[in-house]
């Protein structure tokens, strides 16, 4: 289960076609530092590369080769000679490398393609590629149709290596073997090897129980580096070639990365955790010629830290903010003291900003024009012995001496956490220009102050991290003028869960909104793509710890339910089939609850691609129910 709202697209940066605000997508920083690449869409413009001064912002030059493709993968060659890039269009990717006014074609790919990286002597380029794929890589994307004999093929995403030469383009070929699903990888100094997270089997399915490997740049040919006890994320080679860092965390995945930072031997042997007992969550890693630098989410400020072994992290910056930039948070030069990102909030609209990571600054402006929709703060209460996090956000019209109606909006994961984004005047702003008060908590088992706190609801869905929510509620009661008889609740996948589970617990909503939610954890272990997830949350499968998944299980404790519940969810969710919403739409039904079911057509997890229509009707239903009395 995974975040709805902050969504990795692991095969092209996806933008409308029109835009109030300008964007800025998989951001990279040239080796020298002097440079930045990102893919950028304003108004009227189809996305394409822009390369800009990191000093000053301005445009060097602008490369766009292809009018109906979709661009990703933006990576400068070791040298700082060379950009290369993947563009996508009609089922095709092409790995493409600009120098200076050239572009060319290098390889292509008859299916998806991501993460291109060029090898340290800059004569080659490495990307993970999967032909013939059934299903688009990501958190959210539709699966395949679940027909003919299940479980015997697999989409497989594997390494392919191609030479940059001047030759004409050539068909991307894998490297690694097949029957194992590459997910994220490094290139070792001497280029002769490859260090990878990967796993036998399903890609979908076995995230969470990948190992660390290397990979022979030449023969394709796997060895074993470590096979850690936490999930691992954005493997990391040391400038000397002797060691790999990760992050490694109780759940982390796709686009949703969160744990301690981990280092060891390239040759193999125990992972140490350097970051042990940090009261911080760390989110990307890279291992620069200047040490270890890390994005990080503290409370509510993101940042960047320097990391020693044995040390403690060493502070470069935090901020109320949120930063994106390629496949981390933040890019950094090869030396590792020039760094970049696009910063946002929910009231500042997205500006990259550069410079040495202790004095960034704004280098764009293209938004400075952008007025908020909502106005923000963050909120912090105690709880149980815990200090629990989270965001209020008010319509800009709120009138102090009325009371309003509130919308709580809980995260997925259920490893996640809420963090600032820029809310833009339209269907992001529905809520609050409807005149809702907005409140995005981050419950214990969120991300934001360390691994313990994120461990905090391990065998306890729905226990201790509702009562975080419902004492948040409390606080925010405190701060605005908040009417706490026109509650309402709203959720996907985790936040799903959440949303079915409280109706069996508190009458204090009077409105959900379920999407993606589960409402029977027994029968979802076994219907579900993604089921490894929950080993480490319930310390047992449902066929060796029955009682623990149906303890938690809403449709067990259905006639305590009382709230009136919309529920959606997409055809083609694997990671929380449909069958999950129906049991509980059928669950509610017989105890005379109001009840919607919408079921979206080839859709995937949480419905992307539907928000729209999911928007009109939550505004509807909460409409209906969270109305003045006068108005009922």
């Amino acid at each position: 289960m995974r975040l709805p709202l902050a969504l990795l697209l692991a095969s092209a940066i996806a933008f409308p076609a029109q835009a109030a605000v300008h964007r800025y997508g998989a951001l990279t920083l040239a080796p020298s530092g002097g440079e930045i690449a990102a893919i950028e869409l304003g108004e009227g413009m189809h996305p394409g590369i822009v390369l800009r001064s990191s000093r000053d912002g301005h445009v060097v030059r602008r490369i766009d080769p292809c009018a109906t493709c979709s661009y990703s993968g933006l990576t400068y060659a070791p040298q700082g000679d060379g950009l290369a890039f993947l563009a996508r269009d009609k089922g095709v990717v092409t790995l493409m490398i600009a120098r200076g006014d050239t572009v060319r074609p290098v390889a292509t790919v008859d299916g998806l393609a991501s993460t291109p990286r060029f090898s340290p002597d800059g004569k080659r380029v490495a990307m993970l590629i999967t032909l013939g794929a059934t299903k688009d890589v990501g958190a959210t994307q539709a699966g395949a149709r679940q027909v003919g004999e299940i479980g015997v093929a697999n989409d497989e995403q594997r390494l392919a290596i191609v030479p940059v030469g001047e030759g004409a383009p050539t068909k991307a070929v894998p490297l690694s073997p097949q029957g194992r699903y590459i997910y994220e990888y490094d290139w070792t100094p001497d280029g002769s090897a490859l260090v990878v997270t990967s796993a036998l089997g399903n890609g979908d399915a076995n995230w969470w129980v990948a190992t660390l490997d290397r990979v022979d740049a030449t023969t394709g040919a796997v060895t074993s580096i470590a096979k850690p006890s936490t999930q691992l994320n954005m493997p990391r080679v040391s400038p000397d070639g002797k060691t790999v860092a990760y992050i490694g965390g109780l759940m982390s995945d796709f686009g949703s990365i969160g744990g301690d930072v981990w280092t060891v031997p390239l040759a193999g042997g125990t992972p140490t955790n350097q970051t042990r007992g940090q009261p911080i969550t760390f989110t990307s890693l890279a291992w620069t010629k200047g040490g270890l630098r890390a994005a990080t989410l503290r409370g509510d400020e993101m940042g960047a830290v320097a990391i020693e072994p044995g040390r403690a992290p060493r502070p470069l910056f935090e901020r109320p903010v949120g930063l994106s930039a390629g496949d981390g948070r933040i890019a950094w030069n090869a030396k590792g003291n020039i760094a970049a990102s696009v910063i946002e909030d929910f009231t500042h609209a997205p500006a990259i900003y550069a410079g040495r990571a202790t004095a960034l600054r704004q280098i764009t402006h293209d938004n400075d024009g952008v007025q908020p929709a909502v106005q923000a703060r963050s909120v912090t209460w105690t709880n149980e012995g815990f200090s629990v996090q989270g965001w209020l956000l008010s319509p800009l019209n709120a009138n102090p001496d009325g009371k309003a109606p509130m919308i709580v909006q809980v995260h997925g994961g259920p490893s996640a956490a809420s963090t600032p984004r820029f809310i833009e005047k339209g269907l992001a702003s529905t809520f609050e220009d409807a005149g809702y008060y907005r409140f995005l908590p981050n419950p214990r088992g969120s991300y934001g102050q360390g691994e313990a706190f994120t461990a905090a609801n391990k065998r306890d869905f729905g226990g201790g991290d509702l009562r975080d929510i419902l004492a948040g509620i409390d606080a925010v009661e405190k701060l605005a003028p908040v009417d706490d008889a026109r509650l309402g609740l709203t959720g996907c996948s985790y936040g799903g869960f959440m949303a079915m589970w409280a109706n069996t617990r508190t009458d204090r909503f009077k409105a959900i909104v379920a999407g993606a939610g589960l409402s029977d954890w027994v029968s979802y272990y076994g219907t579900n793509g993604i089921n490894t997830w929950m080993i480490p949350f319930f310390g047992k499968s449902v066929y060796d710890d029955y009682q623990a998944y149906e303890d938690v299980s809403a449709v067990y404790h259905v006639k305590s339910a009382h709230t009136p519940t919309f529920i959606y969810v997409g055809e083609r969710d694997i990671e929380v089939p449909p069958t999950q919403s129906v049991e509980w739409w059928n669950a509610l039904k017989s105890q005379n609850v109001p009840t919607s079911l919408v079921i979206y057509p080839d859709a995937g997890h949480c419905v992307p691609t539907q928000a729209p229509d999911v928007m009109k009707r939550q505004l509807a239903w909460f409409g209906k129910y969270l109305a003045p009395p006068s108005a009922n």
